[in-house]
């Protein structure tokens, strides 16, 4: 089962925004302030990655629940210019915008699971989820 919300991002104010959407599905599933952090991270890198990489896309948050398990789910989509190499974005401290590099493997060790598919030409779609414990 899940419930969904969705963010348009075009510009930085809207990565702000999903930050926002973020925390507060976070907030109203019950986590805890360390990680409503890490989820406002990772969501802050992924709308980023889109807004700086495909120009626009959008950002899923959904709260999911698995076998009475509760949990968020975070999809960034976009249809920019896709990734090339994807184990070399994987790679700690691989950086193509000159930032610190955290990027998609940061993402994916703030997250409890993580999934990339990207092709060039036609984008991107990365899913993040974080269990509550």
């Amino acid at each position: 089962m899940e419930n969904q919300s969705c963010v348009k991002i075009v510009t930085e104010w809207d990565i702000v925004a999903a930050r926002q959407l973020g925390r507060n599905v976070a907030k109203e599933l019950g986590f805890g302030t360390v990680d409503q952090a890490r989820i406002t991270t990772a969501i802050s890198e992924l709308a980023r990655n889109i807004y700086l990489y495909a120009g626009q896309g959008e950002m899923r948050i959904d709260r999911i629940y698995d076998l009475g398990k509760k949990g968020l789910k975070i999809t960034a989509i976009d249809k920019g210019p896709g990734i090339p190499d994807i184990r070399k974005v994987m790679e700690d401290g691989f950086s193509t915008s000159g930032g610190l590099g955290a990027g998609l493997p940061g993402v994916r060790r703030l997250m409890d699971e993580f999934d990339i598919t990207s092709s060039v030409g036609d984008g991107t779609d990365i899913k993040a989820v974080k269990w509550l414990r």
